[in-house]
């Protein structure tokens, strides 16, 4: 059946929590005390109720004393969402234990480095993670394996079931003040070695006190589709559990499958990114699922095309809200689609208690209107990387008022309503005989040749240039374009200082596992080829 989309449900209480700061884990014994038998966690047709989590918490807060893993030490988790992960997670911050949640995908030696930068005393992984770690097991010979789906059969590794003390193991919670390190989230490494971001407990707290403004209560059913190591998967995890509400995980994202639960679960609210609004959309049987329990959808990680918006409102009932914002915290903007359908080309206004402003190279604030370096900060802020002074010190701003800011490193203007308009990544940016050029522009042009279903543009070195612009398309199936004519078509319509020296046509554009385009990636096929 096609879907008429409908008003999106009000949320019931439309603005931050007030209460004090509050943990994570008063906030689930507070729901196992008052609706103990609520769905909390669910995955794969198993359910976890807050009772059960909160006993669950309460072991492997008193697994880790017994290992002598203290407050403020931390552990390493590298797995695929499931129940048992985010009970660890949830468990060890109970126990003051910091979080260093790591992606499986990541190459065994930047896994082995990470588990030895954050200094993780345990290392939860599952038996895929476990094997590909053989080959730097030596460099891990101190760091303790448990297994979350019980593997059994490979070096010195541990399954959860037998990891987990006795329930009724006393449980000591320390005192936990907000600036305490919660995790420590590592980034993508798409810009080269990855850095620990340290996000406190005072950091969640304010992800979870503003979730309430966007419906996110005991009657919410958050569909969760990315990866928990995933600060994206976590801005919707925390207010989800924190507020009392179901958290569905999925273990690997498939369209059909996530139509699928959204219908039977009757889900309120999803955290996606753009390339899984896409895929949704072409599926085939999307308009014939029933999705009109939503009242809100966010979108965050990556560029969100105006034209995607636009389709997701047409077609998907509820509200649409693009976060735009860093793992690292400080300012972020809210752009609610659904109330302002005329700015979908913007990432709209600064979020409650944010304070976003415009700065030139030299670190000067500039006036209304201005393009230039957007930074911020708001009560959501990380503490610094972890172990790299120097790295956090670059990216902190300060005004006048020796106010503390972070810098997002994109390039961008606020329009005459307060809307934030981004105009490309500052590192991004192509200097070519002097001029200033915006890979994004030139993408948006490239992207209306009717043979082209995304592309991405890269700097490259030029003698005569300095830098050069240089595009890679995948192109629709059957299009029967070449990389010649979806060149020759943009280079007309480009201008001059824009025009592109190659084109590359691509299978698929990489992406990391929350979407975003890996484009040092595409530089280093240009200078391997």
């Amino acid at each position: 059946m096609t879907q008429t989309p409908t008003q999106p449900t009000q949320p019931s209480q439309p603005a931050p929590l007030t209460r004090p700061f509050t943990t994570m884990s008063v906030l689930v014994r507070e729901h196992a005390t008052e609706r103990p038998t609520q769905r909390a966690l669910m995955h794969d047709g198993r359910v976890l109720d807050y009772a059960g989590l909160d006993a669950a918490m309460d072991r492997i807060a008193a697994a880790l004393a017994r290992d002598n893993v203290r407050p403020g030490e931390a552990i390493a988790i590298c797995a695929n969402s499931s129940i048992e992960y985010a009970a660890v997670y949830l468990g060890a911050v109970r126990a003051g234990v910091v979080v260093a949640p790591l992606a499986p995908s990541s190459t065994p030696e930047s896994l082995a480095g990470m588990v030895a930068d954050a200094g993780a005393r345990i290392l939860f992984a599952d038996a895929a993670v476990a094997a590909a770690l053989q080959p730097v097991r030596a460099q891990l010979a101190d760091t303790p394996i448990v297994t979350l789906d019980g593997s059994e059969g490979f070096d010195g590794g541990q399954p959860y079931a037998d990891w987990l003390a006795p329930a009724g193991t006393p449980v000591q919670e320390p005192e936990i003040l907000p600036e305490m390190p919660l995790n420590i989230i590592y980034s993508s490494g798409t810009t080269g070695k990855p850095k620990g971001i340290v996000q406190s407990h005072g950091m969640r707290w304010a992800h979870v006190s503003r979730g309430a403004a966007t419906g996110y209560g005991t009657d919410a059913v958050t569909l969760l589709s990315t990866p928990l190591y995933s600060n994206t998967t976590l801005a919707s995890f925390f207010p989800t559990i924190g507020l009392g509400g179901t958290a569905i995980l999925m273990a690997k994202f498939d369209a059909g499958k996530y139509l699928a639960l959204a219908q039977q679960h009757r889900v309120t609210h999803t955290m996606l990114v753009p390339v899984q609004y896409q895929r949704l959309l072409a599926h085939p049987d999307f308009d014939s699922h029933d999705l009109s329990s939503f009242r809100q959808k966010f979108c965050t990680s990556a560029p969100f095309s105006p034209a995607l918006k636009a389709e997701v409102l047409r077609r998907w009932p509820g509200g649409l809200t693009e976060l735009y914002g860093m793992t690292e915290g400080g300012g972020s903007c809210l752009l609610h689609a659904h109330q302002f359908p005329d700015k979908l080309h913007t990432v709209g206004r600064p979020a409650p208690n944010a304070d976003i402003r415009i700065i030139d190279d030299e670190g000067r604030e500039l006036p209304p209107g201005s393009t230039g370096e957007v930074v911020g900060r708001s009560p959501a802020m990380m503490n610094g990387y972890h172990n790299q002074p120097e790295k956090t010190a670059e990216t902190e701003w300060f005004d006048a008022q020796g106010n503390r800011f972070i810098r997002t490193g994109d390039i961008g203007r606020f329009d005459e309503d307060g809307f934030l308009v981004l105009v490309d990544r500052k590192k991004d940016m192509i200097i070519s005989g002097g001029f200033n050029i915006y890979p994004s522009d030139i993408e948006a042009v490239v992207r209306e040749h009717p043979a082209v279903a995304e592309v991405s543009v890269v700097g490259v070195p030029s003698e005569r240039w300095g830098e050069t612009p240089v595009g890679f398309a995948a192109l629709r199936a059957g299009s029967g374009a070449t990389a010649q004519d979806v060149l020759a078509w943009a280079n007309e319509r480009l201008g001059k200082t824009q025009r592109l020296a190659e084109l590359h046509v691509v299978d698929s554009l990489p992406r990391s596992a929350i979407g975003k385009v890996l484009k040092r990636e595409l530089r280093d096929r240009l200078t391997q080829a």
